[in-house]
C-alpha cells in the first residue's frame, strides 16, 4: 500500500485528497518506483482545474524521482535499485509510489540529487526543447522568456545565457526581478508597472526579437506578437493566465510572416532515444554548472493543496517539490 493524492472530480485545490492505494506488482514493460521528491508544475493545475480533462478519479502530477523497487517482464533499461527520474504522462506522480512505463524512465547520473532530478525534469526538457529544438537560440541573439522568475523561466535564463544570448525577461515583482538578474537575464521587465513590449522595442533599439517563449497565454499573447521582428517566432508553451483565444491569422501576417507553434513536451520526447538525447543534454549542462537547479519550496506531499493556492497566487519562484 501507498498513500497518494487523488481527485474524484476536477476543480479547485480542494478537490485533492490524501488516500491509500495498492500499488501492486508492475507488468510486463513496467517498473514500480518508490518516489524520494515529487515536482510541482503549472500542468498540474490544468489537470486538476479541468482545463486538460482526465477520467475521473485519477491521480495526478507528472514529474518525480526515486528508486526502482521492482521490474516487469521484458524490462531492460533499468533494474532494481537504480535512481531514476521521469516526466510523462500518464498522470499519477503524486504518490509514495506507483507503476510506470519503464521506457520513460531515465538514469540519474552519480551528480543529480534526488530533489535536483524531481526538480529539473520536465522544467529542464522544456528548456532543452524551447531552446535546442523548436527555435534554435544562437550567440549573440537577443530573446524574450516571460515569468523569467518561474521554474522553467530560470532554467531557460540560464540556458540561453550559455549559448551566448541576450536574455529579455518578464517578472511580476523587483524581487522576482532580482532572482532573474542573479540566473542569467540581461533585463528583467516588471510587468506590473512596465510595458514589456515598449520595453523590448527600447532595449532592442527598435530591431525586435527572433523569438518570443510565452507560457502566460491569454494575457501576453498580442503583445508577445508585438516583440517580433518579421519571420519571427511566437512559442506558445503555456496558459497561466489562461488559453490563447482563438486569432485570426491575418495577425501573423500583418506583422512580418510571423511562425506560431503550440509545443509540448510529449511530443518531443515521445520516442525513447529523442528522451534520453534530451535529458542527457540537461544532466550535461547541469553538471557543467552552466545552469544551476535550486528548490526554492518544499511542501509535504499530503499538503499538495496549499502548494497549488501558492503556485496559483504566484508565490513560488523557481522550482518547487513535494516531499512524500
Amino acid at each position: 500500500m501507498a498513500k497518494a493524492i487523488r481527485i474524484h472530480k476536477q476543480g479547485g485545490p480542494e478537490v485533492m485528497q490524501w488516500e491509500e492505494l495498492e500499488v501492486g506488482e508492475p507488468g510486463p514493460g513496467q517498473a514500480r518506483v518508490r518516489h524520494h521528491a515529487c515536482g510541482l508544475n503549472y500542468i498540474d493545475v490544468y489537470h486538476r482545474s479541468g482545463l486538460y480533462p482526465l477520467q475521473m478519479p485519477s491521480g495526478i502530477g507528472m514529474e518525480a524521482a526515486g528508486v526502482v523497487d521492482a521490474v516487469g517482464e521484458g524490462v531492460s533499461n533499468v533494474k532494481k535499485g537504480d535512481r531514476v527520474a521521469y516526466a510523462s504522462p500518464p498522470v499519477g506522480a503524486y504518490a509514495e509510489a506507483r507503476i510506470i512505463g519503464a521506457e520513460r524512465l531515465v538514469n540519474l547520473p552519480d551528480g543529480i540529487s534526488f530533489d535536483q532530478g524531481a526538480a529539473m525534469m520536465l522544467q529542464g526538457l522544456t528548456a532543452q526543447y524551447l531552446l535546442k529544438r523548436t527555435y534554435k537560440v544562437q550567440p549573440g541573439e537577443t530573446i524574450l522568456i516571460h515569468a523569467a522568475a518561474g521554474g522553467v523561466g530560470l532554467i531557460v535564463c540560464q540556458w540561453a545565457k550559455a549559448l551566448g544570448a541576450t536574455v529579455i525577461g518578464t517578472v511580476g515583482s523587483d524581487e522576482k526581478a532580482a532572482l532573474a538578474k542573479a540566473h542569467g537575464c540581461d533585463h528583467a521587465i516588471v510587468y506590473t508597472r512596465e510595458n514589456f513590449t515598449q520595453r523590448v522595442k527600447e532595449i532592442t533599439g527598435g530591431a525586435l526579437l527572433p523569438v518570443v517563449y510565452d507560457s502566460i497565454g491569454k494575457d501576453t499573447f498580442v503583445g508577445s506578437l508585438d516583440c517580433l521582428r518579421p519571420l519571427g517566432m511566437m512559442v506558445s508553451f503555456g496558459n497561466a493566465s489562461g488559453p490563447v483565444p482563438a486569432f485570426d491569422s491575418s495577425m501573423l501576417a500583418s506583422r512580418g510572416s510571423l511562425f506560431f507553434t503550440r509545443p509540448s513536451m510529449v511530443h518531443y520526447t515521445a520516442k525513447r532515444e529523442d528522451l534520453v538525447a534530451s535529458a542527457k543534454d540537461l544532466f550535461d549542462i547541469v553538471l557543467s554548472g552552466k545552469v544551476k537547479i535550486e528548490v526554492r519550496q518544499r511542501y509535504a506531499l499530503k499538503d499538495a493543496a496549499q502548494a497549488h493556492r501558492d503556485l496559483e497566487a504566484r508565490k513560488t519562484t523557481g522550482s518547487t517539490l513535494l516531499i512524500p
